[in-house]
């Protein structure tokens, strides 16, 4: 069996918007509703949980589920302080213990449903697995005076995406660890790189992008427009 965890639980603060980013609509349709249907469209995903900032369940069950389908599959919860807070707060609503955990940013909603399913099935082989892209510019390590101080090799460095998938065990006994310790990790699977797990990666597309700041809400309503994906 396969969970979504679905994060969008942040205030989107880079947004500068009086809504949260996740609400604001692209093509007549709020992102976070439109993230959802994509993974409902997945037919190995049995439930989502669905993380959303204190207060707004109420709001999300009204105003973000009305466009969803099979709402039987999904299950809501509150975040937390910060995004690590708000994942642990989904895993632990995971009704199948020993499948696989999807975890996906609320603010991609142009994951295709074909590149989700080929992170289930490397996670199923692997027990982690993530999307990420090949970094194709020149990286540049630059000071704080604004001056660069050398030239980054990009060959071997890529860009992670979500979903990561891994399985639930492995995941859960990572953040655990990370709150054992007391520490603060942006990033899923590297919570279980530091514990030596092996991590696969599987290669994206460029589509999907996280909107985290205005002139991404230009190129998200380009995209939708022109029907990149359809599931």
């Amino acid at each position: 069996m396969v969970s979504a965890i679905i994060t969008a639980g942040g205030k989107g603060l880079r947004m500068k918007s009086k809504i949260f980013k996740q609400y604001i609509k692209i093509k007549g349709e709020p992102i976070l509703s439109r993230t959802i249907r994509i993974f409902e469209s997945v037919e190995q995903i049995k439930e989502i949980i669905l993380v959303v900032p204190k207060g707004e369940i109420d709001f999300c069950k009204a105003k973000i589920l009305s466009y969803v389908h099979k709402k039987n599959k999904i299950k809501i919860t509150e975040g937390g302080v910060n995004r690590q807070d708000s994942v642990y707060n989904g895993l632990k609503k995971v009704e199948y213990k020993n499948g696989i955990a999807l975890i996906h940013d609320g603010v991609r909603p142009f994951v295709s449903p074909t590149d989700i399913k080929k992170c289930i099935k490397k996670a199923k082989e692997c027990g982690a697995a993530i999307l990420a892209i090949p970094v194709t510019d020149t990286l540049k390590q630059v000071g704080p005076d604004n001056f660069i101080e050398k030239t980054v090799p990009s060959d071997t460095i890529w860009m992670a995406q979500t979903p990561q998938a891994f399985k639930y065990s492995l995941i859960l006994s990572a953040y655990e660890k990370i709150y054992k310790n007391k520490t603060i990790d942006t990033d899923d699977a590297s919570k279980l790189e530091r514990n030596g797990v092996k991590v696969a990666v599987v290669k994206g597309d460029g589509l999907n992008i996280k909107i985290t700041r205005p002139e991404d809400i230009k190129l998200a309503n380009f995209l939708a427009e022109a029907d990149f994906y359809e599931w």
